[in-house]
């Protein structure tokens, strides 16, 4: 059995904010072990099948789609055969400012549905152009436009991401949506140091009331559900994919108390930390 690292290894970005690779009747059959990203990555599938582990769950590498990876997402590219595409991969310092704070992807990803979005037939060859565009930017020596014309190009994809996943979801674009992007956010900041519903009304200068009835309206969840449910998230993926003793996960995670910690690990998957871990290595 191949050792695990004692840390679950994280993938840094290079020394630019923006790197697009492209691949051409690319292969995947021998994958490295799972890993994070310290940034987000989109992957254009044009052609080719495969699968990507995301959290451990499979989701497809299929044509004509588009992929979101979330930065500290575990993530395995595990099979691939014929990939024709690109990934692209960019870090937070593009989307927190200006008009790409509108593309931020967290709130998608927030979500945990579908993150392989399907690309309309007629818009493929959009996606290939503006890739094409986006990689041939950050090629170029540096000059005073390329860094606005690359954020430009990244912002127009994930737009149209954004536009295709909310069609396929029949999502409406109005107050209570826009609330829960903004929580999401916020919960993806502030989950390790901040379990309390009130913290997260407070950060979002609303009621707490009107949250919980905005968050329920989008995902059927309160305000504290969706927060347990990313701190146990992540609580997962540590005890799964890291070597890290449960004490160190529980404070990893914000509890102060293993005993309590393993307690809401065991209502949430049905068994203890250790059981837990044991049980998703095989």
């Amino acid at each position: 059995m191949k050792p695990r690292p004692p840390e679950l290894e994280l993938d840094p970005l290079g020394p630019a904010a923006l790197e697009v690779a492209r691949f051409d009747d690319h292969s995947v059959t021998a994958p490295r072990h799972p890993h994070r990203h310290d940034f987000h990555e989109l992957f254009w599938t044009a052609a080719g099948v495969g699968h990507h582990l995301i959290d451990g769950e499979p989701f497809p590498v299929a044509p004509h789609t588009v992929t979101i990876v979330g930065r500290g997402q575990v993530h395995v590219f595990e099979r691939a055969e014929g990939f024709f595409g690109a990934v692209v991969r960019f870090g937070d310092e593009l989307l927190g400012a200006g008009p790409a704070a509108r593309a931020d992807p967290g709130w998608l990803l927030a979500r945990r549905g579908a993150r392989t979005i399907a690309v309309p037939a007629d818009a493929s060859g959009a996606v290939e152009a503006v890739v094409t565009a986006l990689d041939a930017e950050t090629r170029r020596p540096p000059d005073p436009r390329r860094d606005e014309i690359a954020r430009h190009l990244l912002l127009t994809l994930l737009l149209w991401v954004e536009r295709w996943h909310d069609a396929d979801a029949e999502e409406r674009d109005d107050a209570d949506t826009q609330l829960f992007r903004r929580f999401s956010t916020v919960l993806e900041r502030d989950f390790a140091r901040h379990h309390d519903a009130a913290h997260y009304a407070d950060a979002l200068a609303v009621p707490q009331r009107a949250l919980t009835r905005a968050l329920r309206a989008v995902t059927g969840k309160g305000t504290k559900e969706l927060v347990r449910e990313r701190v146990l998230l992540e609580a997962a993926r540590l005890l799964r994919f890291s070597d890290l003793e449960v004490g160190e996960v529980a404070f990893r995670t914000g509890f102060d108390d293993r005993l309590y910690f393993s307690r809401a690990l065991r209502r949430a998957y049905g068994t203890a930390p250790s059981a837990y871990r044991a049980q998703q290595r095989g």
